[in-house]
């Protein structure tokens, strides 16, 4: 994009954004950037830093972080890139607060007077819309340009986000953020992030990928999927640690009982993307590996007994049991994954959860969603309007729907 073209984009941003915060009115906002201004209505436009944690506790909380190690692992590749862009790095824990940051000479000034600093707290209710808070919330990449911002004092800023994630569990750690001056944007910002990310993500430390405390070795032979929230793999019993492609093939295959072609699966896993099948057939092999050869070819198809939580959330709404369906359903099908059919299938069960909720509002059930999806009201208000007043549930419900309003 040359500067006549960036400068008409960042005047068609203000131009935007003042009528947003004049008149509430949200003509030629991309949607995310929409959604994220809506959100930023507890924080005034004029803030001029993001609040600060203490110091202290940042630290610590850094100290004893995966991500500290990872970061340490890919330093020198952050730095390279902050100083070669003459941009700000940084990398939040999954509420949004700044852990670490590198800077080039004139961002890192720029950073530090607005507190883009290890401590700062950049989720949309603290500062108001920015990549890192979007990224963060939606666990999706995300670029906010100039006036998109809702902070005024970064409406000279472009930045780009990407969410890191643990390869195994799926769980949001936290983001990685690019940042610069408005007239530096740059087209391979996006994938620049995204890179980060995966590299970051690829120096998690290994005991990082354990069994989380407090989990038990299901009891049944064969193999078990949790896939809802979270991703985690059992053998017999026996915890697997698959990468988060192999994980991701073995959901598609999971759900696939009858099986798959090698073109089938790889338009499931991979859409339109330019990855070889030869990528693909490298993946399965170390997963029949590490399934003990229990993966058959042509088609390709699991040979021992499965279950997945996917399968029993849909079992429990098919049996009316819309309470034990949502302790059942941990959360969005494997987030962060770029898959387009378990996109699709996550979509799908998410929006099944939550019409059984609208249609049977069992207030128990509905407290559980409500912490599942934070900024669903219309399932919360659909219950209270069901409820007895004096139900015992109904102040929670509706301490809940004031929080979010």
């Amino acid at each position: 994009m040359n500067s006549d073209d960036l400068h008409a984009r960042r005047v068609d941003a203000v131009r935007a954004w003042t009528r947003f915060v004049e008149a509430g009115d949200a003509e030629a906002v991309r949607p995310e950037i929409l959604s994220s201004w809506e959100l930023s209505g507890v924080v005034s436009p004029g803030v001029t830093q993001a609040p600060l944690d203490d110091e202290g506790d940042t630290a610590d909380f850094w100290a004893a972080s995966p991500l500290q190690t990872a970061v340490s692992r890919v330093q020198d590749e952050l730095r390279r890139t902050a100083e070669d862009g003459d941009l700000v790095v940084a990398v939040t824990d999954d509420q949004t607060r700044i852990l670490w940051t590198y800077g080039g000479r004139v961002m890192r000034r720029k950073a530090e007077s607005v507190n883009f600093v290890p401590g700062g707290r950049w989720d949309e209710q603290s500062v108001g819309t920015n990549a890192l808070a979007i990224a963060g919330r939606t666990g999706t990449p995300s670029m906010v340009f100039g006036a998109e911002h809702y902070a005024e004092v970064v409406h000279n800023w472009v930045c780009w986000a990407a969410p890191v994630f643990d390869p195994v569990t799926g769980r949001s750690l936290g983001v990685i953020d690019l940042s610069t001056t408005w007239d530096r944007t740059h087209p391979i910002g996006l994938a620049t992030a995204r890179v980060m990310a995966r590299l970051i993500e690829g120096a998690l430390p290994a005991d990082r990928r354990t069994t989380l405390a407090g989990d038990v070795a299901p009891a049944e032979p064969g193999l078990t999927l949790t896939l809802l929230g979270t991703a985690q793999v059992w053998l017999d019993g026996q915890r697997l640690l698959l990468n988060r492609r192999q994980t991701e093939i073995l959901a598609l295959l999971a759900l696939h009982p009858s099986g798959l072609s090698v073109e089938h699966l790889h338009a499931l896993l991979y859409g339109d993307a330019s990855v070889t099948t030869s990528t693909l057939k490298a993946e399965v092999s170390h997963l029949r590996a590490a399934l003990s050869g229990q993966l058959s070819s042509r088609p390709y198809r699991l040979t021992m007994p499965v279950t997945t939580d996917v399968e029993e959330v849909q079992r429990l709404l098919r049996r009316g049991d819309v309470r034990a369906a949502v302790r059942a359903y941990g959360g969005d099908l494997l987030p962060g994954t770029d898959s387009p059919a378990l996109v699709q299938m996550g979509d799908y069960l998410a929006v099944s959860v939550r019409e059984a909720l609208l249609a049977r509002p069992d207030a128990d059930a509905v407290l559980r969603y409500s912490e599942l999806a934070p900024y669903d009201t219309a399932v919360v208000e659909a219950c209270l309007a069901a409820l007895p007043v004096h139900h015992p549930v109904a102040p929670l419900l509706k301490g809940r729907l004031a929080s979010l309003r």
